[in-house]
């Protein structure tokens, strides 16, 4: 067979370990006899439309493995939506660098626009191999048990929900609560993930809100102050894209991007937890914090999920292998054994995965569903890997008071 060139791209928002897919994607296909040149696109699709791309064929071992362990996106990303008009000039630059492999790393909106451009090329009769690799941090991606990026963006939340905890609970006398806003537009997965971070009863987040869910104001209201009277203070976990019960985003935001999607963290939203931070302290009169750590989680290579890191290598691997036997059309997914944890590598037709998303199912979320469930954290905690422990001495507090209780008596 006449050798041709694999072109791969990264699209959407980073992760820690995008560039571990990237550097398996390279070192695989390099070695095969039915590949060329190994290209990049420079920013995702516009890379390609403008024919910037850069060759990646000659990385030296040491720089793919550095690669490997570099957060965010190597390559550039874009969320660029590729348009019909487009099509005929992305083809033309797809022949003049003999492109025959086209690998993406994303999500839905990636997974589509390969299958829109693999199906033009079919049509132009110059067939294309398109294999998508999975990238979100947001979990929602269809087709497989989770994506990666997502458990090391959930070990980073439920790092800063259980240090972030520490901190709320010891000044508890000058904030009395604390307000954490997550990533995820339409799924719960990352606010959820904050529940990992509890090691004693009180301990952070005491409420968590996923978009899944509607809220509702006066409970929301009445939940708070609750949980104020009880511990003295209250810490609670939000998803950016969390509504109230009328439909309205509690950001407040109207603003939405290339591919109809709201954007939360865009000018006029005011940001669900900066929100919800003003009604409470308009009615308790109380102190307190909002903390957004918006696209962190995404590039916090000091809190990369070891096991996630090398899921996305593996994911890598096998769509270049499997864009080099000949497959097309597809996802590499993830399929959890029964057991002890593993996963088995497996493929989604992109149609399937194209504009879907995977929300929580009910049974992760607690019956009042401002908590998870013991399912969800039997799902998590083989991801995120262990946190660490750290001490508390609100017990002694509590001992010294029942011994002065009964002195008095």
């Amino acid at each position: 067979m006449q050798r041709a060139n694999m072109l791969i791209g990264q699209s959407g928002g980073p992760t820690t370990v995008i560039n571990a897919s990237l550097a398996a994607v390279v070192e695989h296909a390099r070695r095969s006899e039915l590949v060329d040149r190994v290209y990049g696109m420079r920013f995702g699709i516009e890379g390609l439309l403008s024919g910037h791309l850069i060759d990646l064929t000659g990385l030296s071992t040491e720089r793919l493995t550095r690669l490997a362990r570099t957060p965010s996106s190597a390559l550039g990303s874009s969320r660029h939506k590729l348009s019909d008009d487009e099509l005929p000039q992305l083809l033309e630059q797809l022949r003049s660098f003999n492109v025959r492999y086209l690998l993406m790393i994303g999500g839905n909106d990636t997974m589509e626009t390969i299958q829109r451009v693999e199906q033009y090329c079919a049509e132009e009769h110059y067939p294309i191999h398109g294999v998508g690799i999975p990238k979100t941090v947001d979990n929602d991606l269809f087709g497989t048990d989770h994506t990666p990026g997502f458990p090391s963006a959930a070990r980073y939340l439920a790092l800063s929900a259980l240090q972030g905890g520490c901190l709320a609970r010891d000044m508890r006398r000058v904030d009395q609560y604390l307000i954490l806003q997550t990533v995820g537009r339409d799924a719960g997965w990352l606010p959820a993930a904050t529940a990992a971070a509890r090691q004693r009863e009180g301990d952070a987040p005491h409420l968590i809100y996923v978009p899944e869910v509607p809220m509702n104001r006066d409970a929301f209201l009445r939940d708070a102050t609750d949980c104020i009277d009880r511990h003295g203070w209250v810490s609670i976990v939000c998803g950016e894209g969390v509504a109230w019960d009328d439909g309205t985003p509690v950001s407040a935001s109207a603003t939405l991007d290339r591919f109809s999607n709201i954007e939360y963290g865009a000018m006029g939203g005011t940001g669900a937890a900066l929100h919800l931070h003003r009604i409470l302290a308009e009615h308790t009169g109380l102190r307190g914090e909002f903390q957004i750590p918006e696209s962190l989680p995404m590039c916090a290579a000091d809190r990369t999920s070891e096991i996630d890191r090398k899921e996305a290598a593996a994911c890598g691997r096998e769509a270049a292998r499997l864009a080099l036997s000949g497959a097309s059309g597809i996802m590499v997914g993830m399929k959890r054994r029964s057991g002890s944890y593993a996963v088995d590598y497996i493929t989604v037709p992109l149609q399937e995965v194209a504009r879907r998303t995977k929300p929580m199912p009910p049974e992760y979320l607690a019956g009042d569903k401002r908590d998870v469930s013991p399912e969800f954290l039997a799902y998590l905690r083989p991801l995120i890997g262990p946190l660490p422990e750290h001490e508390s001495l609100d017990d002694l507090e509590r001992s010294w008071a029942e011994a002065a209780r009964k002195t008095d008596r």
